[in-house]
């Protein structure tokens, strides 16, 4: 049933190929540097990923007990390393000891930021990952946001999109309150509110709430009505996740303006082959 469904949007697409790419851009970025494809939030993979042809990327930012912000998603070591325990109360010593599940040493931010230095054309979404509340104090996530804040905008790039995102609402409060220049509508929006749910009308009552007018929420259980909806309210669409090609293509039809990607090298090629007139930009 899944893939007869996935077939007739393929289909759907396909009699709308002509209007769509007249009308619709969908900004493509690797997820952690390609999750399915390659060791997450490490060098090599946002590497292999740029090489591939992507300017776009995320990455989630966590600290460790003594202030070193490095690139790991979970709270916890036991999926991605060969460590144990809760990251936010290991120091950057540990922290360097341990290697990744294939051998590779966790990324610290200040590398990322390194690698990103005079690259043109960039997409990035910095998370913020501040939860649980137990291992974030207001004050360790104001201290968390403003150096990520401040990192970024040290980039020497030009016509680039930075990004901060959070389902933590705490970090980008913070943020629009210490810069009040920093942009929150329109397509150059610099903040985006991460929702655990598709597109819902909740969720577009949250981001008119905050004043913050980028979305990033789950492919499933979102309709094509409800991103039509978001967009007349005058919302940025980012669908997440893209496991499968499929999920790709769905995003597509449901109108989205920006889709993560699990799995960059299989995707790129496969939709400049079978779907060119799609616009992608990576």
């Amino acid at each position: 049933m899944k893939m007869k469904r996935i077939i007739a949007i393929i289909f759907a697409i396909g009699v709308a190929a002509s209007a769509l790419a007249q009308t619709q851009t969908i900004r493509a970025f690797s997820h952690r540097g390609g999750r399915l494809e390659r060791d997450e939030n490490t060098a090599k993979a946002f590497q292999d990923s740029w090489d591939a042809g992507y300017t776009g990327f995320e990455t989630d930012i966590r600290r460790t007990a003594d202030g070193v912000l490095y690139l790991t998603h979970d709270c916890t070591l036991e999926r991605t390393t060969n460590g144990t325990g809760i990251f936010e109360r290991k120091t950057s010593a540990e922290i360097e000891q341990l290697r990744t599940k294939q051998g590779n040493k966790m990324m610290k931010f200040d590398d990322f930021i390194a690698f990103l230095q005079d690259k043109d054309n960039l997409y990035v979404e910095f998370e913020l990952k501040t939860k649980p509340d137990s291992l974030y104090t207001q004050e360790l996530v104001e201290e968390v946001a403003e150096r990520v804040y401040q990192a970024a905008k040290s980039i020497r790039t030009h016509n680039s999109l930075l990004r901060f995102t959070s389902s933590d609402i705490r970090g980008l409060r913070y943020l629009k309150k210490a810069h009040p220049e920093i942009i929150s509508k329109g397509p150059k929006s610099e903040l985006l509110i991460i929702f655990n749910s598709g597109v819902t009308d909740e969720a577009i009552e949250i981001c008119k709430k905050e004043d913050i007018w980028v979305m990033g929420c789950k492919t499933d259980g979102t309709t094509r009505g409800m991103v039509q909806k978001a967009h007349k309210a005058g919302m940025i669409v980012s669908l997440w996740p893209t496991h499968k090609i499929e999920d790709f293509v769905l995003a597509a039809y449901l109108g989205s303006d920006a889709m993560c990607t699990d799995i960059p090298f299989t995707m790129k090629p496969w939709l400049e082959e079978n779907m060119p007139w799609l616009k992608v930009i990576y």
